[in-house]
């Protein structure tokens, strides 16, 4: 069995890390937990990938909002969000069904506070954190801010269910890792999902918080990240859709060539808006080797299917540009395993996993072809040296778009009698009560 030296490279980055957790217990056999709740050291595989997950934080609405909403409807708010902060720390996201349903519940009674006519969408502040290390990262008060961020966590669940599908439990007697048609059907379907709540997202929830709020949120909700993530979905599906051609006999070279394009528009794009962002922090230099890595990877598939079409022709200018194809393929495919090194080592630390669908083809192929075909056709290359360019790729128009999003119905609560049976306290007493519990305290 060969090991390339890209699979060398990757197993001592590896080693390297586990060597330096456990150099301190040299001959003992033992876990390493961080602060607080007992976690092992594990390095987790990524397929799908998504920006770390932000939950919310403890806040006082019952302070914030009393007298001014019924009591009933601050119990469900706060009930609701301690719920969705509760499993989501307790299972590290994994309850992604249980999450949904009360983020879906959440959300029909946080939107009565971003509604106008009540006066209410800045008087709480709402704090978030950090899943992974607990850091709380922003506190605004800001009810559309409240709602950017529980739909953000619905799109990084979606996307985390997602990579689950794609990293199967158990592989094959051969030893070779296996995903389902149906799951990677599934996949896609949750990828476009994603895509849907994260454009949401940006054309309709961004324009309705204030620029000063926005200098104050964290990094991962720029529109520029929001925008990267959602195409980066697009064409993750696209990968998937082009793997499923490879295995199928029906589809044609054209078909294979216009999937691979489509993929490396995605990947352009979502280069695009994600390079004019602030990365500083977090995630965003990770984010950006993944996209690149990715990137690096559809344009070699984009020219090796460009080529292999160009083949077809007669003409000796044709085969010169196809061989061109091939080798820049070869060469690109090269560096994109450099950018999938940057991206595992890149903080935090995660694994890259073994070759599958389109990309475990055409790691074999495109090597074999070009050596192959380069021998082929040497003579030609050798007469016809001011042909040696590489041709332009052919466009297309994409065929992935994002699920549509649609809030869910405002909870009835907001348009019952309550308000009026319970008695409404003026703004201004609200604010009194809070100054004598202040002083009080």
């Amino acid at each position: 069995m060969k090991i390339s030296a890209f699979h060398i490279i990757l197993g001592i980055s590896f080693l390297s890390v586990s060597l330096f957790v456990y150099r301190k217990k040299m001959g003992c056999t033992y876990s390493v937990y961080g602060i607080g709740r007992k976690k092992k050291l594990s390095i987790p595989e990524v397929v799908v990938f998504a920006p770390c997950m932000r939950i919310p934080a403890q806040c006082d609405l019952q302070r914030a909002l009393k007298g001014l909403i019924p009591r009933d409807v601050i119990d469900k708010l706060s009930c609701l969000r301690n719920r969705i902060a509760l499993v989501a720390d307790d299972t590290g996201g994994s309850a992604i069904t249980e999450l949904r349903q009360a983020l879906e519940e959440y959300l029909s009674i946080l939107i009565g506070l971003t509604k106008k006519e009540h006066g209410l969408e800045n008087l709480v502040e709402f704090k978030w954190k950090n899943l992974v290390d607990g850091r709380q990262e922003t506190s605004v008060a800001n009810a559309w801010f409240e709602l950017l961020s529980v739909v953000h966590m619905m799109a990084m669940l979606t996307l985390c269910e997602a990579d689950t599908i794609m990293i199967p439990k158990d592989y094959s007697g051969s030893g070779f890792r296996v995903v389902s048609t149906d799951c990677k059907r599934d996949a896609v379907d949750l990828l476009l999902k994603a895509a849907g709540y994260l454009e949401f997202c940006v054309r309709n929830v961004l324009c309705c918080i204030p620029p000063e709020i926005k200098k104050s949120m964290s990094k991962d909700l720029q529109d520029g990240v929001l925008e990267a993530i959602s195409i980066q979905a697009l064409g993750q599906g696209t990968e998937i859709q082009l793997g499923l051609a490879i295995e199928s006999q029906k589809a044609t070279l054209s078909v294979k060539r216009r999937l691979a394009c489509e993929l490396l528009i995605y990947y352009s794009q979502a280069y695009q808006c994600i390079s004019g962002c602030d990365l500083s922090p977090g995630y965003g230099k990770k984010h950006m080797w993944f996209i690149k890595w990715k990137f690096l990877e559809a344009k070699a598939a984009a020219y090796y299917y460009h080529g292999l079409v160009l083949d077809k022709g007669s003409e000796p200018t044709c085969h010169i540009s196809a061989v061109c194809c091939f080798l820049a393929a070869q060469e690109l495919l090269v560096e994109s395993k450099k950018a999938c090194i940057s991206f595992c080592l890149a903080t935090p630390v995660t694994r890259a996993p073994p070759l599958w669908g389109a990309m475990k083809h055409l790691h074999q192929k495109i090597p074999e072809v070009a050596s192959r075909k380069s021998q082929m056709y040497g003579y030609l290359l050798e007469q016809e040296k001011a042909l040696q360019s590489l041709p332009e790729l052919p466009d297309f128009q994409l065929s992935l778009r994002p699920d549509d999003y649609e809030l869910p119905a405002i909870d009835p609560a907001w348009d019952s009698g309550n308000w009026e049976k319970q008695g409404k306290q003026p703004l201004k007493d609200h604010l009194n009560d809070s100054e004598d519990e202040i002083e009080t305290e």
